[in-house]
């Protein structure tokens, strides 16, 4: 059985090693033959690394390592171009005089293995050199490979003001590829967001952006296919359909793939189920974005964007739901025609995504004193055992348990969408099966739950009052939302009204057909 490449990204390590390789080099030869200037956005941890590394070892004609690849009979070896490969990977860049230590340092040792020698200058005339003397010493033009270009913004990505200043030093990086067509033969910038062409690539207007390419979409990741086949032995005995619930879903309109990092772990582990993508870095300042957004989170499970606004974003002008996109923790459910225009309908990847990404936004919408992760325990045994006026005290208590000061600090007692939030987020987050917006032929429920065979239809209002009106449970049954899962199953209609003045349940309404 072969070695799985955990956390490996060159391709020769991957090879050498014995590891498991998933072959994407017919992709890279299609893209290789298709085009000159490419930009590919992807979340962290999707192999992009490897893919910047396996073009680099083509473009330097590296024959054997290639031996009975999809690409080797299509490439021509005889050609060996000089590779300047750049990388952000390594480190947290702190100010603009540290990162251009940095890409000094990049260009130096690109020019010591090319066996160029830099004259002392601005970033940009190194670069300049570096291109120009690169392709008069192999008679041959250059490939940039550029990997995780905006890994400097993002890192200053809650200060505003430091990620201006560490865009603009990229930016003197990035222009000196406008305008040098002839000594290029191939240009290649991954990252995981992209910012916009005016703030950044100061005119170089040629990038083609193929994130949301469908005959690239696997070209980081592995599909379905890919899975099964290559990794046949370490997946003996799995549950495939889970799995598939579990890890994959991340969609670039082609075919989805999984998180190659996730699987992989998941497969080391013993085929635990678990969230080992998302807990590799807490998205922390997502998570503030999103509640200062003041977003109904139930909204998440399909939130519509029009094409332009996943395009690209900027320092000064950052939405949650782009970043949710670009990020990997929402992903493209569907196509949307809107007259003349495009759209998306956005949602969870994965369970994975969905469960981990609600736990830690319970952290960030109550305070520590609530003990969010023990409340889920007990929401989901009164659950399972159809108590739901165990489920209510159990609200009740938590929601109580809230001080006063922490929604005047916060300005949530404004926010009508925060309780039903935190309904969703807890039901989410305790394990149950959740359908935010749930469509029926007389309108959408608010949320349907689904735990050990017993179906939950749940209804919100938020009202001004101290007193319930029983406009919830009314909706309901006038709405005949119950008609949808009548099946066989348990099932439990439950009305839920807020107040804002109580900041707490004063109705709570439930019958079990």
């Amino acid at each position: 059985m072969k070695k799985l490449p955990i956390g490996i990204s060159t391709l020769s390590s991957i090879l050498n090693d014995d590891c498991v390789y998933v072959d994407k080099t017919a992709l890279i030869h299609q893209l290789v033959n298709s085009g000159t200037y490419y930009f590919l956005s992807r979340p962290r941890r999707f192999g992009k690394s490897l893919l910047v590394d396996t073009l680099k070892e083509l473009f330097e004609g590296n024959e054997p390592l290639f031996q009975g690849l999809a690409i080797h009979p299509l490439w021509d070896w005889t050609k060996k171009h000089p590779v300047i490969h750049i990388t952000f990977n390594d480190g947290v860049h702190t100010d603009r005089a540290q990162l251009d230590t940095f890409i000094v340092g990049q260009l130096k040792k690109n020019a010591e293995r090319l066996g160029i020698k830099l004259p002392e200058g601005l970033i940009s005339q190194q670069f300049v050199q570096l291109i120009e003397d690169s392709v008069q010493a192999y008679s041959q033009p250059a490939v940039v490979l550029i990997d995780e270009y905006d890994k400097p913004i993002l890192d200053q990505i809650n200060n505003p003001a430091r990620a201006a200043e560490l865009r603009d030093s990229l930016k003197n990086l990035y222009s000196v590829l406008k305008g040098r067509d002839k000594l290029l033969n191939f240009v290649l910038l991954t990252g995981v967001s992209k910012f916009s062409q005016v703030s950044l690539f100061s005119g170089l207007n040629n990038l083609n952006d193929i994130t949301l390419d469908a005959r690239y979409s696997a070209l980081c990741g592995y599909t379905q296919r890919e899975l099964e086949h290559n990794f046949r032995e370490h997946l003996a005995g799995a549950d495939m359909p889970r799995v598939r619930e579990w890890y994959n879903g991340y969609n670039w309109l082609g075919e989805s793939v999984y998180n190659p990092f996730d699987i992989l772990l998941f497969i080391d582990k013993g085929q635990q189920f678990r969230s080992y993508w998302f807990e590799t870095a807490t998205p922390s300042f997502l998570l503030k974005l999103l509640k200062s957004g003041r977003y109904y989170l139930p909204e998440l499970e399909r939130f519509k964007v029009h094409e332009t606004q996943l395009g690209s974003f900027d320092v000064d002008k950052m939405t949650a739901e782009v970043l949710l996109f670009q990020t990997g923790y929402l992903t493209i459910h569907k196509t949307l025609q809107m007259g003349n225009q495009l759209g998306f309908e956005l949602g969870y990847p994965n369970i994975e995504v969905k469960l981990s990404l609600n736990t830690h936004l319970l952290s960030e919408l109550t305070p520590t004193s609530s003990h969010a992760a023990q409340v889920g325990f007990k929401i989901y045994q009164a659950l399972a055992d159809g108590e739901l006026e165990a489920l209510h005290h159990i609200l009740n208590a938590f929601f109580a348990s809230i001080p006063y000061q922490w929604y005047t600090n916060n300005a949530l007692d404004q926010y009508e969408g925060y309780y039903a939030s935190v309904f969703y987020s807890h039901m989410v987050a305790c394990g149950a099966q959740t359908i935010a917006e749930d469509s029926t032929h007389f309108g959408r429920i608010d949320l349907t739950v689904i735990v050990e065979n017993k179906v939950f239809i749940f209804e919100f209002k938020v009202l001004n009052s101290e007193q319930s009106d029983g406009s919830a449970m009314a909706q309901i049954k006038a709405k005949h939302y119950a008609d949808k899962y009548r099946d066989g199953r348990e099932l439990y209609l439950v009305g839920i009204e807020f107040s804002k003045q109580t900041r707490n349940i004063v109705g709570f309404e439930w019958e079990k057909i």
